[in-house]
């Protein structure tokens, strides 16, 4: 089974069903379909016999409201703009750092940021890493049409491009565009004029995607040829033999963003375990995988540092000099303004 394939498969289970992968349970991990995958949790199999049980979410909105309304689960993995929302909601409560060596391989920034650390408690750690950037069908799309990412509103392409099902992804994008590469100064006159970019670049969409294996299908069919992609689906569909380049200099730029882990308030199963999944995920193997396999980043500093720059040029890490906007936490009513407008250009307001 290839690679995509296998994504394939792991996105109609997450479809499914709510917990699409059960194994230890004593453990259950709300995550995003795909981190279900056994290169994510081998020193953590090594020492309970198996995986966690897992329940997918598809976008953090929907992982929160569902959380809000009495689901229970003992870790979850949203992305760094929504920790301070969940901490603020009561969903969160502090990891033992003691239990969790591996913390210390974390870069400083992370371990210093008031989103993340309260009063000297750690409720967010830093787990993976990605960019996102212009997804192309190479033997379809000229470089040259993807060097500004006006070719989202490109007549040309109308019914080709998609979009991620994603508000931060989105108004990564639409930010960019307008001239915002930093949206934690981004005023209400900068919101605006996104969201207006945004509903332009809706009425070319072909269709928005969840996942990476949602967006491999629609651009291995050719039905999407232009795409707003995590830098996961161009390195798959490299590594499957399709046709597909990763434009991350475009004139006005693209986007990083980071996700982790953190410990869910009156979780079910067992704290223990759910410290010793922490630092399994932050080991040199689980690293090498999601590095190599996957063609994110991961936020061990030591692991990082055994990959060589020919590697992190390859799967889309390297250094660039275009801009790019770091999806870093936001004011939290301008991020609530953002979910909001999502929804209406999203039904075509």
């Amino acid at each position: 089974m290839n690679h995509i394939t296998k994504l394939l498969g792991t996105a109609a289970l997450a479809f499914s069903t709510t917990t699409a992968f059960a194994a230890d349970p004593d453990l259950l991990v709300f995550d995003w379909s795909g981190y279900e995958e056994e290169g994510f949790f081998i020193k953590y199999a090594e020492k309970h016999g198996s995986g966690p049980t897992y329940a997918f979410f598809g976008e953090e909105e929907e992982a929160f409201q569902k959380l809000r309304s009495g689901f229970k689960a003992d870790v979850a993995h949203p992305c760094s703009q929504s920790v301070d929302k969940w901490f603020q909601a009561g969903l969160l409560e502090p990891w033992d750092i003691s239990k969790i060596p591996s913390y210390d391989t974390l870069a400083d920034l992370y371990k210093t940021d008031p989103t993340f650390v309260r009063d000297g408690e750690v409720y967010f750690i830093p787990a993976d890493l990605g960019m996102t950037g212009i997804a192309y069908l190479s033997e379809d799309v000229p470089a040259e049409d993807v060097a500004s990412l006006q070719v989202f509103l490109d007549p040309k392409y109308a019914g080709r491009t998609s979009l991620p099902d994603n508000v931060d992804d989105a108004y990564s994008l639409a930010y960019l565009a307008t001239g915002t590469p930093d949206w934690t100064k981004a005023t209400e006159e900068d919101f605006k004029k996104a969201s207006d970019w945004l509903r332009k670049a809706h009425a070319n969409a072909r269709a928005y995607w969840a996942d990476g294996a949602e967006l491999a299908q629609l651009m291995a069919t050719g039905e999407v040829q232009i795409a707003w992609s995590w830098n996961e689906t161009p390195v798959q569909m490299v590594g499957d033999d399709y046709k597909v380049g990763f434009q991350r200099e475009a004139a006005e730029g693209s986007s990083s963003w980071f996700c982790g882990y953190v410990n869910l308030k009156d979780g079910p199963g067992s704290e223990d375990k759910a410290h010793d999944f922490i630092e399994s995920f932050l080991s040199q193997e689980t690293a090498d995988y999601i590095v190599n396999e996957w063609g994110y980043g991961h936020s061990n500093t030591a692991a990082m540092g055994t990959f060589g720059e020919d590697t992190l040029t390859e799967v889309g890490l390297n250094d660039i000099s275009a801009p790019q906007l770091a999806q870093l936490p936001m004011d939290n009513a301008l991020r609530e303004a953002m979910i909001k407008d999502f929804e209406r250009i999203k039904a075509g307001f």
